[in-house]
């Protein structure tokens, strides 16, 4: 049965006719360049990319701006142990190229090692449909659903005042030569729908926003049972926060909901994994392999395997298939998350972890889709567990610092716990704590892990790339809760 993903061949055809045919390149002289350039290098690779983008944004019941746009080039990196070297180019030519090898051969030091960093792998199972969404779907039918959406949310209650609507799309061609011939092609679609409601009641203004997306068609939004949920938590969330009582402060109990709340596992722990920093010995995780760094039962993965997932890829930015890696098992460091010049470096094995944000930019180690796993408890049995606390369900912006792990969380959506019962909604939660020391406060881990619904980016170093993250509920003991009601 054919669901529109194509064969690594087939894909590999598709990437050729776009980055050699259309632009009069021989593939051969090419892939001879990228030898010659790489010969005496132990990593690198010529990497092209053409990405398609699409926004249609729609507010005040109107759209308001549609934008669209392509981007095309190519980034040429030579690796030699901790020295890189990377030249890049916005028009495809074999000309261009010949000078991003030059500029690439002079940098690096060339000796006769060959240290290559990473082999092949065979028969590389795609992750996702191999369509266009921004052709698939007409575009009349695009304006026809936000249009449907608007009015919907409307009806639904009289204090809505606004409802802004956001439908993006993108469509990433990407090939990767590397030495001894060595050939990569991936085509990655990727979507994303968001819902933001503002009510009015009473002088008072609360807002809410709700969304979901992937590496998929835009086909599953227009069934109405999809985007009239999103279109209700936007509302729910919206009105929840009228009436909410301001958060106390203090030391608390928190129990974090499941899903959207890995957030804070992401930016708190996650970016401490990665190989980059603790190479360096920037991470507070640097040279704690084996040790312990979690509370047991604790079980954090990076997976960029999950199918349509938004941080999902069939391979990385180098090329490399991606994993399912365990990171930390039993509350024991046992693995970071390495793109192939760290891991060559650390002399371990790449995890599939090489991400760019296009190829204007070098690839490092960034997440995927980052979740700590299931335990063993209800989400009933840890909030009534808890004789006064905070119930955090959501999280809005937040900041870390990864040498220390120090973070500050604000959460969108929260309650007070009181007796094991959820009381009533509770607004100005702020969580301040440390990741390292976090981990260890954990002391129930709920049977419900989700993932979020599709709407991370991470930034790093000044580059953006989609991820995703998850958990189930957990119980975290003595968290520091910056309130306004002391």
């Amino acid at each position: 049965m054919n669901l529109g993903i194509m064969s690594e061949q087939d894909t590999i055809k598709s990437t050729d006719k776009l980055f050699f045919e259309h632009n009069d390149i021989s593939k051969n002289k090419t892939f001879d360049c990228v030898n010659s350039t790489l010969n005496n290098c132990n990593g690198g690779e010529l990497y092209f990319e053409n990405t398609d983008f699409e926004t249609l944004y729609f507010t005040d019941s109107r759209i308001q701006n549609i934008s669209q746009s392509s981007s095309q080039g190519f980034g040429f990196r030579s690796i030699k142990d901790d020295t890189v070297a990377f030249s890049c180019s916005d028009n495809i030519s074999y000309e261009n190229i010949i000078k991003a090898s030059k500029t690439v051969n002079s940098i690096i030091n060339s000796n006769n090692k060959d240290d290559t960093v990473y082999k092949k792998n065979q028969n590389i199972k795609p992750l996702y449909i191999s369509k266009n969404p921004l052709t698939n779907l007409e575009f009349s039918k695009k304006i026809m659903l936000l249009e449907k959406i608007n009015i919907f949310a409307r009806k639904l209650d009289n204090r809505v005042v606004q409802v802004s609507i956001s439908l993006t799309g993108s469509y990433s061609h990407i090939q990767i030569l590397k030495k001894d011939y060595e050939n990569h092609a991936d085509l990655r679609p990727l979507v994303r729908l968001n819902v933001q409601i503002v009510v009015e009641s009473n002088d008072k203004k609360s807002s809410g926003s709700s969304g979901y997306g992937g590496r998929s068609l835009y086909d599953e939004w227009i069934d109405e049972k999809n985007w009239k949920r999103k279109v209700k938590e936007a509302l729910r969330l919206a009105i929840l926060n009228l009436d909410a009582k301001p958060a106390p402060a203090g030391e608390l109990p928190v129990v974090l909901g499941h899903g959207w709340p890995g957030v804070m596992l992401h930016e708190a722990v996650g970016h401490g994994l990665e190989g980059d920093f603790n190479r360096k010995g920037t991470s507070m995780y640097s040279n704690k392999i084996g040790e312990r760094v979690a509370a047991k039962g604790v079980n954090v993965f990076d997976d960029g395997t999950i199918m349509n997932r938004r941080g999902s890829l069939t391979i990385d930015d180098e090329g490399v298939p991606t994993q399912k890696n365990l990171l930390i098992e039993d509350g024991i460091l046992v693995k970071y998350m390495q793109d192939t010049q760290n891991a060559y470096l650390m002399n371990v094995d790449p995890t599939g972890n090489g991400r760019r944000q296009s190829f204007a930019h070098c690839p490092m180690p960034r997440m995927t889709n980052t979740y700590l796993d299931n335990g063993s408890f209800s989400s009933k049995e840890i909030i009534e567990s808890v004789d006064k606390g905070i119930y955090a369900v959501n999280f809005g912006g937040g900041q870390v610092d990864i040498t220390s792990g120090d973070f500050v969380f604000s959460s969108s959506e929260a309650y007070m716990i009181e007796n094991g019962k959820i009381k009533y909604p509770i607004k100005g939660a702020t969580l301040i704590g440390n990741g390292a020391n976090a981990m260890h406060k954990i002391k129930m881990i709920g049977n419900d892990l989700k993932l979020d619904e599709g709407v991370g980016t991470c930034g790093k170093d000044g580059q953006g790339v989609p991820v995703g993250v998850g958990q189930p509920t957990l119980l975290m003991d003595g968290i520091t809760i910056g309130g306004t009601n002391i």
